[in-house]
């Protein structure tokens, strides 16, 4: 028995019995605790271990790991005192979001377009989409191909307006409300600016779009 294991051996015995558990359990807790900003809350884990305890594991006295690779090392405290090191992998998956069909730009994207993938967090880009409900009811910007994790530059929030769209142009003070038909110059989002020509004046103005074919002009 190490010198270590002596120590952790009395320290065992005089806090009361000990409670093995199975390495992968402890192996997943020593990463959440020791590397919670760099790893996702909502992360699963696949632990797979190298060199098996040769016994009952109680704790893990040290623990290294690469956040991105999942690769670990760790000295398994056994129920007999002894200290065994381990190695392995922490395979860390997060659900992705991905089409269930190819989408074309232009289209929007339905609830019954998509199917939820886990993937190794090490593939999971910064510019993946990882959460369902921030693409469900987006515009396809550039095409999508099923079973492929989507980036944040290929979908944009649904036009409401097209260039050369017919449009009704609103003006309000609080006294006075007025409208008249216009045609829009440009794309635009909800909330988003856009320029228009009042077909009764003939003048090109700028204004809000506030829905589908509708533009508010602000005081």
């Amino acid at each position: 028995m190490t010198r270590l294991g002596a120590i952790l051996l009395g320290a065992i015995l005089f806090a009361g019995p000990a409670l093995a558990a199975p390495i992968g359990v402890l192996v997943e807790e020593r990463a959440r605790a020791d590397y919670a900003e760099s790893l996702p809350l909502d992360g699963e884990y696949q632990i797979t271990v190298k060199d098996a305890p040769e016994g009952e594991v109680v704790t893990l006295a040290e623990f290294w790991m690469d956040p991105r690779s999942g690769k670990f090392l760790a000295n398994a405290v056994l129920a007999t005192g002894d200290v065994q090191r381990i190695g392995g992998l922490a395979l860390i998956t997060l659900p992705v979001p991905v089409p269930t069909r190819r989408l074309l730009p232009d289209e929007l994207i339905m609830e019954d377009d998509l199917a939820v993938m886990r993937m190794p967090v090490g593939r999971v880009g910064a510019y993946v989409m990882t959460d369902i409900d921030e693409v469900i009811g987006k515009q396809v910007r550039r095409v999508l191909t099923p079973g492929r994790p989507i980036q944040t530059q290929s979908i944009i929030n649904p036009l409401v307006i097209n260039r050369g769209d017919r449009v009704e142009i609103s003006f309000s003070d609080g006294l006075l409300a007025v409208s008249s038909p216009g045609r829009a110059l440009g794309d635009a989002h909800e909330g988003q600016e856009v320029r228009i020509v009042n077909l009764i004046s003939n003048k090109t103005v700028t204004g809000i779009a506030t829905g589908e074919g509708t533009v508010e002009i602000l005081q």
